[in-house]
Formats: structure tokens, sequence, C-alpha cells
């Protein structure tokens, strides 16, 4: 699980990502701008050099009427295209149209390896050019500079020429002073973070100062019990308006609260009621089952009718007791019947129970005659009696009854199963079987198997099923020793 974020912490997250943000794109964008603005300078200065030495050469090119002549020619002058270095400061070379070579002071390791001939690409480059000029960049380890390419023209518009021109950045002083720079916005955009982080943690705290005391006092508000109101000084609109709202609520949950006391009262009695119902009716239906079998299969000519009266008697005073048990703990207003703890063989007792229900020919198997547990000895028969009525309900009129009880005991716990081929029980009503109230049958109050589930649970067991439709039912209780 994701664990949340007060608000405190998002306010000061956000307001210290702010500034965070902000700073790196300041910093990103002065050192662009500042590196542009360098190219530039670098640049300007490069197409300044150039138009500069192009000047020149043209004055000595028109002066000497050296257009189409041979290259010997353009060597007696060799003085005059010197002295341009020492007038401008600067190395150039200087080519025919077709690339060869008539005065070199400087040219790159790609040009002395092509026997100090400009190569056909940079030829090709110079005639597709805007202006037969172009830019290139050498950056190899032993020549790294810019070179300026640009075909000469004399005074008639005549090519006669291409100039080579090298540029050097002098990029010490620049990135020193870049640096420099950058090195005081990074003093000073520290001292602002650390400036802003101490007012946002301040912010935060004064902002959600009020929601705290909100927050504290809606913890301890209860429903019954006395609340207080919230009253606070200098709110702002917002938390005035939640306040209002608390304390409006609260007035509203004093109401609601006295009307739940009341409703609770009547809700306690008419359930107590109902579970009083349903456990006298519990034992009266195996009271009537019980009569029932002894008046049809009564013979008075049998000699086994002593016991067979004892028989009744004995299941009519259990159940009698029964009901005087519920009676008892009704009248103490306490829980339905009080729960009386004993070793007990469950074998024996579930007989007792199957015994009033003998018309159903219920199958019993168990894998030991004493399986002893600690457990009231009239919850198990309620429990079992419960669950063979909710199977015999379960199962439809034309179809013969076919109810199974299963014991099987080891070391650790007992497992008995009740299965039977009813009406089984659908998925979407499978979370809803037990709880109290509900029923699918058109009678009775829902109560049986939320009373056994509770019975069960009491005893820390589990109880579950598994269903088929239209095939049957298996109820599932595991007890523990």
């Amino acid at each position: 699980m994701i664990p949340k974020i007060s608000l405190r912490a998002r306010l000061f997250i956000v307001m210290t990502l702010l500034l965070l943000i902000a700073g790196v794109m300041i910093l990103g964008s002065t050192t662009i701008q500042y590196t542009s603005q360098q190219e530039n300078y670098h640049l300007s200065r490069l197409n300044r050099k150039v138009n500069q030495i192009e000047t020149h050469l043209n004055f000595i090119v028109n002066k000497n009427d050296l257009y189409n002549k041979e290259d010997s020619i353009w060597k007696k002058y060799e003085n005059d295209f010197e002295n341009i270095n020492k007038i401008h400061n600067v190395q150039y070379s200087l080519f025919t149209i077709k690339g060869t070579p008539l005065f070199l002071y400087h040219t790159p390791l790609k040009i002395i390896a092509n026997n100090y001939n400009l190569d056909n690409e940079i030829l090709k480059k110079l005639r597709t050019s805007e202006n037969n000029r172009f830019n290139e960049d050498y950056n190899s380890d032993v020549d790294k500079f810019h070179a300026s390419y640009r075909v000469l023209k004399d005074n008639f518009g005549r090519a006669y020429g291409i100039l080579l021109f090298p540029y050097f950045e002098d990029v010490s002083f620049s990135e020193n002073e870049l640096n420099i720079f950058l090195q005081n916005l990074y003093q000073i955009y520290i001292l602002l973070f650390i400036g802003v982080i101490l007012i946002a943690y301040f912010l935060s705290k004064y902002v959600t100062r009020s929601l705290e005391t909100i927050r504290m006092k809606m913890d301890q508000t209860g429903l019954l019990k006395r609340n207080e109101k919230i009253f606070l000084k200098n709110a702002t609109t917002e938390i005035d308006s939640l306040v209002n709202s608390y304390n409006r609520m609260i007035d509203d949950l004093e109401v609601s609260a006295s009307k739940l006391a009341k409703s609770e009262r009547e809700s306690a009695w008419q359930e107590m009621a109902r579970q009083v119902a349903h456990e006298i009716k519990n034992p009266l239906t195996p009271m009537r089952l019980t009569i029932q079998s002894f008046q049809q299969n009564f013979n008075h000519k049998d000699p086994k009718n002593i016991n067979k009266i004892n028989e009744l008697s004995n299941t009519l005073i259990q159940q009698i007791d029964t009901m005087s048990q519920v009676a008892t703990a009704f009248s103490d207003f306490a829980t339905l019947p009080k729960t009386k703890m004993e070793k007990c063989n469950l074998v024996k007792i579930t007989k007792q129970a199957i015994g009033l229900f003998k018309e159903f020919n219920i199958s019993f198997k168990y894998n030991s005659d004493k399986i002893i547990h600690q457990f009231d000895k009239n919850q198990w028969i309620r429990v079992i009696t419960n669950l063979i009525k909710n199977s015999i309900q379960s199962i439809e009129q034309n179809i013969k009854p076919k109810i199974k009880i299963e014991i099987n005991s080891n070391n650790r716990s007992t497992k008995i199963k009740i299965i039977d081929n009813g009406q089984g029980i659908s998925k979407e009503l499978g979370e809803k079987v037990f709880e109290p109230k509900f029923t699918t049958k058109t009678s009775g109050m829902g109560l049986g198997l939320g009373i056994v589930k509770n019975i069960i649970d009491s005893n820390n067991g589990s109880i579950s099923f598994n269903s088929n439709l239209k095939k049957g039912t298996t109820f599932i209780i595991e007890l523990k020793k």
C-alpha cells in the first residue's frame, strides 16, 4: 500500500520543486544563450577577417592585372601576398580555380594529404553553395579550427582563385568569464534555495495548522459521546466554511445519536423477541415430529412400548428443558441460552438429533464411536437440527430426500459434513447465507444458519459450504481439538 503524503508535505515539496525546476531552467537557458552569443561573435569575427583579406587580395590582383596569368607571374608578387599575413596578423592560403596551390601559409592535414590541392568535394561545395562560399570545421587531434572557403573575383566579376582562411577561437577568456558568471549564479541560487526552503516550511505549517486542529477534533468525534465544536481565530474563508460545516454536523450528530439510541433500544427488543420465538419454535418442531411418529407407529400389543414411551418422554423432556432455558435467558435479558461447556461425545449427541427425523431415513457415518469435544450439548443438538431442517426444506416435494451426515476425526480436528440433494445455493446468495434474517423461503425469519454460525464461531470452529444448483449442498463444520 502506497503511504499517503500530508498536505503540509505536499506544499513543501511543490514549492521546493518549483524553485529547483526554475533554477535548472535559468542555468540551462543562460548557458545556451551564452554559448549562442559566443558562436555568433566568432562567426561575425571570421566573416570580418575574410572580407578584409578578400579586399586586399582583390586590390593586388587588379593592380597588377594578374587575372588569367600563369603561376610564375603570380610568384613575382609573392612579397605582396605574404605581407597580407603581417598586416592583418593572419595566415591564409590561396588556390587557383582548379584547386592547385598558389600561396600556402596554412593548410589542414586533409589538404596536405591531397598533394596540397583542394579535393573535388570542396570544389563541388563551392560551386553549389550560395555566393560560392562556405565554412567548415576541423576537429582532429592536430587541427581544431574553423575554415572559410571563398571564390575570389576581380572588379569585373571574373573568378581568379579560392581563398582558404583558418580561424582559431580563443575560448579561454570566454570560458573563464562563463565559469565566473555561473559560479556567482550558483551561489545566489543556493542562498535563494535555502531561503525558499525556510519560507516553504513555515508557510506550509501555517497553512495546515487550522486543518490539523480540525483533524484532531474530528478524530475525537464519536456518536456515543459529547462532541465539542471548533472555534478558530483569524481563519481564512475556506477554513471558516469548513469549520461551520463541522459545527453543523455536530448538531446534526447529536440529534441523530438521540434517534439512533431510541431506534437501537426498539430494535434490540424486536431482535430479542425474534430470537426467543425462533428458539422456542426450534424444539417444538422435533417434539411434534416425535409425537406424530409415535402415534403412527404405536402398537398397544408391542412389548417394547415401555422403552418407546421412555424414549418419547426423554425427548420431550429434553426439548422442554431447552425451552425453559430460553425463557430463563430471556427473563434475565442475557444470551440465549447460557452456555454449559462439558465433554461431549459428538457421535452420541448427533444420533439423538437425527432420531428426531426418523421418517427421513438420514444416513450417518463416522470413523470412531467416541469423538470427544468440549461443547454445550444443547447447542450441538441445535446446530444439527437446524442444518437438517435447512436440508429438508431445500428439497423439492416431488424428490425423495437423501440426507447424509459424516463425522471424521483425527488428532487435530473433527470434520462434520451434512450433505443433501436439495436445490443448491447460487453464487449470488452464497455470501448472505449466514447473515441473520436472510432467507430464501417464504416462511421463517432466516435466523437458523446465523445462529449455527454464531455457535460454531464461539467454539473456535468454522463452517462453510459447497453447493451445485439443482444437485445439492454440503455444509462443512470443522472443530479443533
